[in-house]
């Protein structure tokens, strides 16, 4: 159970930190950011999992993230039970991190949801095709760093997996967030599109859907180039 404890408020400081620096920053889906809030915002969830990774890293492994969790799964390493377990505990994380914000910034301010945004000057909305496509490939990329940095193959860099990861977070925010806002993570989109309502809820299959199918996807290479003597 701890655990699962350990997932739960792992994914709780991720979207309580992540999500309010996007409210606080003016980060929102309501229109397209500006370079410093998207800045801000990425870097805020990346650190959030840096810090987590060192928190809670050797009591779950920190996967804060039904994508990554399903990625682990899918490549071996955890049980069935345990994948459906974290999955549960870091949604409940995510829905209080999000009832927090709520409280703090009010359910109007956005809650750093995710919704398809607007491309550059031009106005023209992405749509739901390019939406789920980003989502894919932005959570591939990112699920395969996690599988690669905390693989044993990599020996005395493992000490350095929680970095890796957060920074790799950071440049798939800075690529997503004009897009979708960037969620990668089904558990931080599930609790603020719950409360925010609108767009974020409508879209929130996107962002389940998509994190999911990069999560596969990401498992399915690292299986095809993973080797555990290729370093000998």
């Amino acid at each position: 159970m701890k655990k699962y404890l350990a997932e739960l408020v792992g994914t709780f400081v991720l979207t309580f930190l992540g999500c309010g620096a996007a409210v606080s920053l003016g980060c929102d889906t309501s229109s397209v950011a500006g370079t410093a809030s998207v800045i801000g915002t990425a870097v805020a969830f990346g650190l959030a999992v840096v810090a987590m990774a060192y928190t809670i890293g050797g009591i779950s492994g920190c996967h804060i993230n039904p994508a990554i969790t399903l990625g682990v799964f899918l490549s071996g390493k955890i049980s069935a039970k345990d994948c459906g377990m974290y999955m549960i505990f870091q949604i409940i994380g995510a829905i209080i991190a999000a009832g927090a914000l709520c409280a703090l910034a009010g359910c109007d301010s956005g809650l750093g949801a995710n919704a398809l945004q607007k491309l550059g000057d031009t106005g023209a909305p992405i749509t739901l095709t390019q939406g789920l496509l980003a989502e894919i490939l932005l959570t591939m990329i990112f699920v395969l760093v996690v599988l690669g940095a905390t693989s044993k193959t990599n020996g005395a860099t493992n000490n350095l997996a929680g970095l890796a990861i957060g920074l790799s977070l950071i440049l798939i925010h800075l690529v997503g967030i004009h897009y979708t806002g960037t969620s990668v993570n089904p558990a931080r989109s599930i609790g603020p599109a719950l409360l925010a309502g609108g767009d974020a809820l409508n879209q929130l299959w996107i962002f389940i859907v998509g994190p999911f199918v990069g999560g596969a996807l990401a498992a399915g290479i690292w299986k095809l180039i993973s080797c555990d003597k290729c370093a000998e």
